[in-house]
């Protein structure tokens, strides 16, 4: 899944670094208001999860501020890639014995300290990527824009290329 991420993302940057400031920036009704506001609470939520798992760095606002982490989409387009490299770095070394227990941390959300199993807490950081990217290629066609190819079959290097078929 930090694969796809990866590559989701890669596929996003290309198609954003030819998006109007403006367009990025525009309030199209999404529940984060805009493509560039949806992309920076998922950044938010990548940064808080991964910290939690690699005792990194996070930023330290709420989820009410996550929305406005980067002015512009040129800010976010370097940013995005170094959180991708990040989660894969973690992705790579963590242990299957890791996955198997229990992470505790501070929820500023519900403002209290919780224990959950790790498993859980990793398919949230994917989910919660893969929730908010579906609410950008939304934005994103709705505007007149390409949208990433999101199909797993057709994700590079994975063995399920050209002879692979597809869905």
């Amino acid at each position: 899944m930090a694969r796809y991420n990866a590559w989701q993302n890669s596929q996003l940057r290309e198609i954003l670094k030819a998006m109007d400031e403006a367009e990025g920036a525009r309030n199209r009704g999404a529940f984060f208001g805009s493509v560039l506001g949806t992309l920076n609470h998922l950044m938010w939520g990548d940064a808080i999860w991964t910290a939690r798992f690699d005792g990194g760095a996070s930023f330290d606002v709420g989820v009410e501020e996550s929305v406005t982490l980067f002015a512009s989409l040129v800010e976010w387009l370097p940013a995005r890639a170094e959180m991708d490299a990040r989660i894969s770095r973690w992705a790579e070394v963590v242990s299957d014995a890791a996955l198997q227990g229990s992470l505790r941390y501070y929820s500023g959300i519900k403002g209290v300290e919780l224990s959950k199993p790790m498993a859980i807490c990793v398919v949230q950081l994917f989910n919660h990527q893969t929730h908010h990217r579906g609410q950008v290629h939304a934005m994103l066609t709705a505007a007149g824009s390409p949208a990433p190819v999101s199909d797993l079959p057709f994700m590079p290097g994975d063995g399920l290329g050209a002879s692979g078929g597809g869905i």
